[in-house]
């Protein structure tokens, strides 16, 4: 048989092939009730709980007098799952190459916590100066909005006072404002490749006042697979300076960055990273605060003129003196706020005027003299659904809900973990232009550790954030995370069968 009559039955058996699975499946253009020709209405895309979570903890602390806990908590409620929701240690990298070998430490995969089943938080501690960064990742039932929260305790020497995060996930860029890298500051940029296959290679940027700073030691910094590479900004240039902008950005491969600031003075903490965006809004500044400097940098080719408010428990007022902040392209500003709360807690809204967009930053600071403290607070995006926070103490968590621009309703709900209690439920309403702080309510009985998830019910977008305070020795020691939407949900496009491409 010649080889042109072959071709002719193969193409023509996989046309019937095809043909034969769009029968099944309802060619378009007929869906069964006999009318050909029109193709019907295709149907929006609907939302399904994601099936998998990952994020990434930093090594948490080199002090021999820090203690950290860990809280993982998925919202909601059920039975337990057949797999589980898993931390586990990576290597870590001090310098060439060589990898710290942890013989009494964890070991590289076996869980330094797990979680069971949705809508109770775990909590594991630790006191070890060595603790390792940790891998997590979440499937199935335990996935859609797992929160895993990281919360150290510093009881002296630089850094002294409260650290927290929450763990993120891995990316390629990340934006941090607000690092410095003179004396008496050290500031640690901790980057964790969550990949067993393929080193990452990272190229870490300082911009300052004047633009980008001289920075040769941060271009291509290798990250072996499933490890952790802490580096110490200050080696990256000759020049120390303050306030300013470092942007990480992953060349090949992806990774998790966290920047861990401490001072000799001031304390210290984690510095979440920023989005740019042309309207930033960053709550909870506390009532108490002694300083209040929003430093911003713009990221693009445009210079942005920054209108600022305050938007207080009443109302939303313009500081006086500092109605607005100009930010030159590729520079980064900052702007000491002073008493702009005058004993009211708040949050700082940000727009840029004229196409430009910055990424933006408060460092809050409570306290006086030697018994000072320091948080940061990064612009944080709307809840959409359902915000998460892991890890809360009863009289010690409050949240900053703030309403930039209509009234937004919403309910909180507190969930207790090993403890026991009763889940406990309050809903509130954010007034247009406020913020309104709040307390969430323990569980009835329970103890410990437990984990809040706000909802927003109705109304316009609504932005918050969690402080967390444990005072000790005199010191006001808090700390404050932002708390975005969980994103426990994706779009899922509909499907349907279409032959065009097949017989055009």
């Amino acid at each position: 048989m010649k080889r042109t009559t072959l071709s002719l039955f193969a193409a023509a058996a996989a046309l019937a092939a095809v043909t034969g699975v769009a029968a099944v499946n309802g060619p378009a253009g007929n869906d069964g009730s006999g009318t050909d020709g029109a193709r019907p209405a295709a149907k929006s895309a609907a939302r399904m709980p994601v099936q998998r979570s990952a994020v990434i903890c930093p090594a948490p602390t080199s002090s021999d007098v820090g203690e950290t806990t860990y809280t993982a908590f998925t919202p909601g409620s059920g039975p337990e799952a057949r797999r589980t929701a898993d931390l586990v240690p990576a290597a870590t990298v001090r310098k060439s190459g060589e990898k710290d070998a942890k013989k009494a430490g964890p070991q590289e995969g076996k869980p330094v916590l797990s979680s069971k089943a949705p809508g109770r938080p775990v909590t594991v501690t630790t006191d070890r100066s060595d603790a390792p960064a940790l891998i997590g990742a979440a499937d199935g039932p335990l996935a859609p909005g797992w929160t895993v929260q990281q919360t150290t305790a510093v009881a002296a020497g630089s850094g002294r006072g409260l650290h927290g995060l929450t763990c993120a996930p891995p990316d390629t860029s990340f934006w941090f404002p607000g690092v410095g890298t003179g004396r008496g500051h050290q500031d640690y940029v901790h980057l964790t490749n969550p990949d067993p296959g393929t080193a990452a290679v990272v190229d870490l940027e300082l911009h300052g006042k004047d633009g980008r700073v001289t920075a040769p030691a941060g271009e291509g910094v290798t990250v072996p697979p499933r490890s952790s590479v802490p580096v110490l900004l200050s080696t990256l240039t000759d020049s120390g300076a303050e306030n300013l902008t470092l942007h990480v950005t992953a060349r090949s491969g992806r990774v998790g960055a966290a920047v861990q600031t401490s001072d000799d003075r001031l304390g210290g903490d984690w510095l979440p990273p920023s989005e740019p965006t042309a309207a930033a809004v960053l709550p909870g500044i506390p009532a108490d605060a002694t300083s209040v400097r929003l430093v911003a940098f713009a990221p693009g080719s445009d210079d942005a003129d920054l209108k600022l408010r305050f938007a207080g428990p009443t109302g939303s007022i313009t500081p006086a003196g500092h109605e607005t902040l100009h930010v030159k392209s590729g520079m980064t500003a900052e702007t000491e706020l002073g008493g702009v709360t005058r004993g009211e807690a708040g949050s700082l809204l940000l727009t840029a005027e004229g196409g430009g967009k910055v990424v933006a930053g408060l460092r809050v600071t409570r306290g006086k003299g030697d018994k000072q403290e320091t948080a940061y607070l990064p612009a944080v995006g709307p809840v959409d659904t359902r915000g998460t926070a892991a890890d809360n103490r009863a009289k010690a968590t409050t949240l900053s809900l703030v309403a930039p621009e209509k009234d937004a309703r919403v309910k909180v709900v507190t969930s207790a973990g090993s403890g026991g209690g009763t889940q406990a439920v309050k809903s509130y309403t954010v007034r247009g232009g406020t913020t309104l702080t709040v307390e969430p309510a323990a569980p009835a009985g329970g103890k410990g550790v437990f984990a809040v998830t706000v909802e927003k019910t109705s109304g316009g977008p609504v932005h918050l954030s969690r402080t967390l305070t444990l005072p000790k020795d005199g010191v006001p020691a808090f700390t404050v995370q932002p708390v975005p939407d969980d994103r426990s949900t994706v779009e899922v496009p509909e499907v349907r069968a279409d032959l065009s491409t097949v017989t055009r």
